[in-house]
């Protein structure tokens, strides 16, 4: 699943080490996100979006676009 985290960190000048304690996951949880190795949780999705202030869908694209 493609996702703009890495994006939506590096324009608040987060490290993954930073992004992974406000979200209280590993650093290489945050990497295998943001390459896209893995998929998070609907719960976890859920709290990178409120981080963020954005809807789950403006941040992780499925590639289901209608």
């Amino acid at each position: 699943m493609k996702n703009r985290l890495k994006v939506l960190r590096a324009e608040r000048d987060w490290s993954q080490a930073e992004l992974a304690g406000r979200l209280d996951v590993s650093r290489q949880a945050v990497n295998a996100i943001e390459t896209g190795k893995h998929d998070p949780s609907l719960p976890l999705a859920f709290r990178i979006a409120r981080l963020f202030a954005m809807r789950i869908e403006d941040i992780f694209d499925d590639g289901d676009s209608e």
